[in-house]
């Protein structure tokens, strides 16, 4: 799996540097694309600008990052999440088919807007790719389980040390009742034969 992964992350990166790097050199090509996702997005988001130009070059930068981190095997489960997040805008700025009116242009943007479900989906399972390690959550579950069934065996462990002393403790109980009568009965008998002794 590890060579695998060698070449299917910079394969999945690729589109994102080439697109990215696209964008950083000449981001006005896109901005009027971006116009109508800048404005509704950066009245969401806080001090986030509304000058689609500026935030389809972040865009593009953000891409070109996470790409090369991804590519390189440098935090890639960070950088899949962060190229997932930035096709969600890209997307729905440059490929909203349901909005063209010509079937050929919108036969054309509903292609590219399943090309980015695609590869967003790629991305998700590579960020959540463990590299055959288990995931945190497996391993809560596996700790709490394995403690649940330590307490559970203590607990059973303690139980039966309790009834076996306890059965200990009866037994050794009746066999000292019984020495006690015998040495009771020996003390008896050995007092009637001194007491017949004097007489």
């Amino acid at each position: 799996m590890a060579v695998l992964r060698k070449f299917a992350r910079p394969m999945l990166a690729s589109v994102f540097l080439s697109g990215g790097i696209s964008t950083l050199r000449d981001p006005k090509r896109v901005a009027s694309a971006a116009e109508h996702v800048a404005v509704p997005l950066s009245s969401r988001i806080p001090r986030l600008t509304e000058d689609p130009e500026r935030l389809v070059r972040i865009n593009g930068a953000v891409q070109v990052g996470a790409g090369v981190m991804l590519a390189t095997g440098r935090v890639p489960r960070f950088a899949a999440l962060a190229l997932a997040g930035s096709l969600v805008p890209t997307t729905l700025a440059g490929h909203a088919w349901w909005k063209e009116e010509d079937p050929d242009r919108r036969a054309a943007q509903r292609t590219q807007f399943i090309k980015n479900l695609s590869l967003f989906g790629g991305l998700l399972i590579a960020a959540a790719d463990t590299h055959g390690k288990p995931s945190l959550a497996h391993r809560g579950r596996t700790t709490a389980t394995h403690g649940r069934a330590a307490a559970k065996s203590g607990a059973t462990r303690g139980r039966s040390a309790v009834k076996s002393g306890a059965h200990r403790g009866r037994t050794a109980a009746k066999s000292g009742g019984r020495a006690a009568r015998l040495a009771g009965r020996d003390a008896a008998g050995a007092l009637s034969k001194a007491a017949g002794s004097v007489r």
